[in-house]
């Protein structure tokens, strides 16, 4: 047994469990490790070769640390030699923590392999079968997120896979994350495009086909849409749309109310990606790496809102 540091044995007579802890303790429990790491391990290095390769699990671990405190590859290195909660739920010891350049390339090989949406289709799969993600509706929408317009580069441009678009009054310039999640708002699909893109272009490819009722904003509105959904027995509770020059009837107006009940549910999850985990702007170019990080805290971000339950089971 390997012999506790001094800052081991004055964490361990702390009165007070702070949040960080906690939450730490919490996703640590709910998390199917066994699982995410299964498809990761199929083209991770074996080590035959060179110096062994810093344990999966441990990189795995840090990946998910970046998500939810928005650590870059130095800081979550210099994070970890400060913060012994981090430390311990990473499993490392102070003699054995990756430098950024590890843990860059870890995220690197995620990218390579899209090893992102591996994960996301995991945790799903897992919480179907704990019975917390239900095929029978969806709802869909879109958020966007900014990007930097700097030109100080070497190229002296902005990211071309970003676009700019015009939200009320107020320019945006980055990529929208269209996502469709069941009636409780856990997330199923996901779909990344420019900011330009117009939400309803990406319906289709947010329904998984199996959702017997559709919620979405007036964004979504489309009457041939409607009618071939219609026909496939489904039901459309999209908002409806007011004609130019007139305003929506009363009986719309009710419509839109008694869906908004339902359909607000997803915003809880941009709630937790953009607010709690403080994921407001793109951290890389191109929309392929942004991609690969969105799935990894979409995934997150549905554990995050079953924990309760997965926690009582």
């Amino acid at each position: 047994m390997k012999q506790p540091s001094f800052s081991d044995l004055e964490h361990s007579v702390k009165k007070k469990t702070i949040r960080k802890e906690r939450f730490l303790a919490t996703m640590d429990e709910v998390i199917p490790w066994q699982r995410l790491l299964k498809p990761l391990r199929r083209k991770y290095p074996k080590g035959e070769r060179g110096r062994p390769p810093t344990p999966l699990q441990a990189l795995l671990r840090i990946y998910f640390l970046q998500q939810w405190f928005g650590l870059s590859d130095p800081g979550v290195e210099d994070s970890l030699y400060d913060t012994l909660c981090l430390r311990q739920f990473a499993g490392l010891s102070l003699d054995n923590i990756p430098d950024e350049t590890t843990i860059c390339k870890f995220r690197h090989f995620l990218e390579t392999h899209n090893l992102s949406a591996v994960l996301f289709d995991q945790v799903n799969v897992y919480l179907q079968e704990q019975g917390l993600l239900v095929h029978e509706g969806s709802i869909v929408d879109a958020t966007i997120i900014s990007a930097s317009g700097s030109t100080k580069n070497q190229k002296q441009q902005r990211d071309p896979d970003m676009r700019q678009t015009r939200k009320g009054n107020q320019w945006y310039f980055g990529m929208k994350a269209h996502i469709g999640t069941d009636l409780n708002g856990r997330v199923h699909s996901v779909c990344m495009t420019d900011a330009a893109v117009h939400d309803s272009q990406c319906l289709d490819d947010l329904l998984h086909g199996d959702e017997q009722i559709i919620y979405g904003d007036k964004a979504y509105s489309n009457r041939q849409r409607q009618r071939e959904l219609e026909q496939q027995g489904k039901t459309w509770r999209v908002n409806r749309k007011a004609v130019r020059g007139r305003k929506l009837n009363c009986a719309d107006q009710s419509f839109n109310r008694k869906s908004n009940r339902v359909r607000a549910r997803v915003e809880h999850v941009f709630g937790v990606i953009k607010h709690q985990w403080g994921y407001r702007k793109v951290r890389y170019r191109g929309l392929e790496k942004n991609a690969n990080q969105l799935f990894a805290l979409f995934a997150l971000a549905n554990v995050y809102m079953c924990r309760r339950s997965l926690v009582r089971a």
